[in-house]
């Protein structure tokens, strides 16, 4: 890991600090009750999605052009310009918020509706 990269959760008014230079998210998609996850990694530029997943099709998460069906999922490789942070807002329809895995820790946030978590590199 780049020295001084790391990744910050705010959530519940408290910040979270993981050691880790690169995670990934994963949820269900709330029509298509689907799994989608994705891959960031963290500079101290920002968050740089490197890969996406998902484990079929459907309204509103159509796989990208160059998706390679792998073991089941739909994966590529995102073209979207380096995000600064991630504000991710829970709508209570999937039964759950996001998993969150960096290194060797994963937890859930965004569970309850309304409930918002924000990711970025730790300054």
């Amino acid at each position: 890991m780049s020295a001084g990269v790391a990744l910050c959760l705010l959530s519940a008014g408290k910040t979270t600090m993981f050691a880790a230079s690169i995670f990934t998210l994963s949820w269900t998609h709330s029509v298509q009750k689907t799994e989608w996850r994705e891959e960031w990694s963290v500079t101290p530029a920002g968050l740089q999605l490197t890969q996406a997943s998902v484990k079929g099709s459907g309204a509103g998460m159509e796989p990208g052009p160059d998706a390679v069906l792998r073991d089941g999922w739909w994966t590529w490789q995102p073209d979207l310009p380096i995000q600064s942070r991630l504000s991710l807002a829970a709508s209570g329809a999937t039964g759950g918020g996001w998993t969150l895995c960096a290194g060797p820790e994963c937890r859930e946030i965004g569970a309850e509706a309304g409930e918002t978590a924000v990711l970025s590199p730790c300054r």
